[in-house]
């Protein structure tokens, strides 16, 4: 594990509820409440699923793009090119969390 998803990982563990396992397609997936709210693909690449009106909202503040396999769906992606990225992914990990703790 690379110091980028150790340093994200170390955040999203720390939010009440938050487990983490390995993903069926590499990586590691965050779940909360029995379902993913998103997962990462090393130093790399953060994606995670939205519905198509935040998905939208995402896309269009720059913040990520359409998910590199699905681009259609809610999944969007988020390149990660450095440590200075860390935050907005955690950014968009939190709008998940959030979204996630609110309708239960």
């Amino acid at each position: 594990m690379g110091a980028i998803q150790a340093a994200i990982e170390r955040e999203l563990l720390a939010w009440p509820g938050v487990e983490a396992a390995p993903h069926r397609f590499g990586g590691v997936e965050f779940r909360l409440r029995g379902r993913e709210i998103g997962h990462l693909h090393g130093d790399r690449l953060a994606d995670l699923p939205f519905p198509l009106r935040i998905r939208d909202e995402v896309l269009a503040s720059g913040r990520a793009v359409p998910h590199h396999i699905l681009p259609g769906s809610g999944w969007v992606s988020c390149w990660i090119r450095g440590e200075a990225d860390v935050a907005n992914v955690v950014s968009l990990f939190r709008l998940q969390y959030d979204r996630v703790m609110a309708r239960a």
